[in-house]
């Protein structure tokens, strides 16, 4: 009996661009062509009415405006200095992040022998989320206020005779509130990558005589890179242009490069908001450059 010949639907396989296709079709959709609306906008001029089309570089002159320079008094122009500031914040955020996302991926990955139990845990960290960023933030409000907890607390037991004003609208209260924010985003990226080590590398590590300090520094932290990684890009990018937390926790008191955008923006001034958009992201793509060329991720994973 001879075999029949396959139908033609089933002899051709599904070309791979039209697998592509539909995914393609997202990110054109959602993310390339509103880029591309953000930069050709960040070319146009306006005025208190409206946006006028055309092509000019008054919106990058207006925000690189004296920084070609120091001023008399020897201070940076204002894009530089609301960079540093913001750059500040980014780099102590994604410091105490790092450390505190990956002691609490260690201790759940390593320390935590239960499945059912880890689980737990696991979802113990992310029970922040099920409420919005607004409502975390002003949690903090009556906890640092003037009259908050822990001023109150501070007082009764006669560590200081006045409240301590810089625990609100302050530095430190948006480096804390970035830190209850966005720590979960580098605990998911280092847990996961812990989860896949291998525990015999770990048992081969203890039979040569590596210490635990050994051990974590020669074995766990190098395949951990990955998602060392990855949680802080996600921690990078959200910081640079955060400008809610800023603006909430500081007191309105605070400059930040998302913070401008914001103004801007709410002052119909679109173009010159575009151009600080374009300038915001070309500086977090040269981070997470250099971020890329110290880990490469295509390796790792």
């Amino acid at each position: 009996m001879t075999p029949t010949a396959a139908s033609p639907m089933t002899s051709r396989p599904i070309k791979p661009w039209w697998q592509a296709g539909p995914f393609a079709a997202v990110f054109l959709l959602f993310f390339i062509i509103p880029l591309a609306l953000v930069v050709m906008v960040s070319f146009w001029d306006f005025n208190e009415y409206e946006l006028l089309p055309g092509f000019t570089l008054k919106s990058y002159l207006s925000v690189f405006e004296g920084c070609s320079h120091l001023t008399e008094t020897g201070d940076l122009c204002v894009t530089l200095s609301t960079y540093l500031s913001t750059l500040k914040f980014c780099l102590l955020v994604w410091g105490i992040t790092l450390v505190l996302g990956f002691t609490v991926a260690y201790f759940l990955a390593f320390h935590v022998r239960s499945a059912g139990l880890q689980t737990a845990l696991f979802i113990l960290c992310t029970i922040p989320f099920w409420t919005s960023n607004v409502i975390r933030m002003i949690s903090w409000v009556p906890m640092l206020g003037r009259n908050g907890v822990v001023n109150g607390a501070l007082m009764g037991l006669g560590l200081v005779d006045q409240p301590v004003e810089w625990l609100l609208f302050s530095s430190f209260s948006v480096v804390l509130a970035f830190v209850h924010l966005y720590t979960m985003f580098m605990i998911v990226p280092i847990f996961n990558s812990m989860m896949r080590i291998d525990r015999s590398l770990l048992e081969a590590a203890s039979d040569a005589g590596a210490s635990a300090w050994q051990t974590l520094w020669a074995v766990i932290v190098p395949l951990c890179k990955s998602g060392i990684l990855i949680g802080s890009i996600f921690v990078v990018t959200i910081v640079m242009g955060d400008f809610v937390t800023i603006g909430t926790m500081g007191g309105q008191q605070i400059a930040s490069v998302g913070k401008i955008i914001q103004v801007q923006t709410s002052y119909l001034q679109f173009p010159l908001a575009a151009a600080n958009a374009v300038v915001l992201l070309v500086t977090v793509l040269m981070i997470i450059w250099g971020l890329t060329r110290v880990v490469d991720i295509r390796k790792e994973l």
